[in-house]
């Protein structure tokens, strides 16, 4: 009798059994991130959300679903590091070009006509993954806006998952992300690594500053103050209506009387339409919170 063919050895990225969830358990997860971080997970992204459970249980050392629960109510930094795992990361430096041709030709100008040289302009990248997005506009600033040194030019990046930013504040970038950068504007910001990737050049790390913020938290959004431009791009797609609202209307708080919303092409902030008015200006269609009174 011929011996039976041996079993197929399962898909090496499949979850492990302990990582195989209940709908209950997996509605369990899904609410306690949904509460964290406005993000709605659910049946549609099991597997996505099995695989990230099964390797935090593994690194945390939890024995089984529960037991991980347990951790993440009482951990913060558990639930932090599942957070990071979750968070979608996808970016490059001058994404969206044509955002920073209006923020040079038309949004700072507008702003500059009604400061004095010398008065502080705040630019706010959120959420800013690995930094790309933020040093993309010192980068644009540099080449592209002849008075940049006449204003105190504030950059900030942000974001929920602080070991991308971590990442974004060492600077140091692959062949990928820096692909549609002109190979002058390498040689000139950028320093080669010996294993090939490349570090932005020191005073351009030091011309961006990272702080953790999360979008859908009031208190951690009003923490950064006031700015007078906010690239939010293509954020707001991953959040159901509530959590959308939601931060949206924080946003609107970030931004200075006057100052100007960057979104990704395919957002909207229609529900503050009463607050926020588009602009259309060549190339770009921004929006613009209501100068006070």
């Amino acid at each position: 009798m011929p011996a039976p063919p041996p079993a197929a050895a399962p898909p090496a990225a499949a979850p492990s059994a302990a990582a195989r969830l209940t709908p209950q358990e997996l509605e369990q997860l899904c609410d306690f991130l949904y509460r964290r971080t406005g993000l709605a997970y659910g049946e549609a992204k099991r597997y996505y959300v099995e695989r990230r459970v099964a390797e935090r249980l593994a690194s945390s050392g939890a024995p089984g679903f529960a037991a991980y629960m347990a951790r993440l109510r009482t951990s913060p930094e558990e639930a932090e590091a599942l957070v990071n795992s979750l968070t979608v990361k996808e970016t490059y430096f001058y994404r969206e070009a044509y955002q920073l041709q209006c923020l040079s030709g038309w949004m700072l100008p507008e702003i500059a006509a009604r400061r004095r040289p010398g008065d502080r302009i705040r630019l706010w990248s959120m959420p800013c993954a690995t930094g790309e997005e933020a040093y993309s506009l010192a980068l644009w600033l540099l080449e592209n806006w002849p008075v940049v040194d006449a204003y105190h030019v504030e950059i900030v990046g942000s974001d929920i998952d602080t070991r991308a930013l971590a990442a974004a504040a060492a600077g140091e970038y692959g062949a990928r992300a820096l692909s549609r950068l002109p190979p002058g504007l390498v040689a000139r910001y950028f320093e080669r690594l010996p294993d090939g990737r490349h570090r932005i050049v020191q005073d351009l790390r030091e011309s961006v500053r990272f702080v953790p913020a999360n979008l859908v938290e009031p208190a951690s959004m009003a923490a950064q103050g006031g700015f007078d431009v906010i690239f939010c791009r293509n954020a707001l797609i991953y959040f159901d209506k509530a959590s959308r609202d939601r931060a949206m209307e924080n946003l609107h708080k970030a931004l200075l009387p006057g100052g100007f919303l960057c979104l990704g092409h395919s957002e909207t902030m229609a529900p503050l339409m009463g607050r926020l008015r588009p602009r259309r200006f060549p190339g770009a269609l921004v929006h613009q919170r209501a100068e006070e009174a």
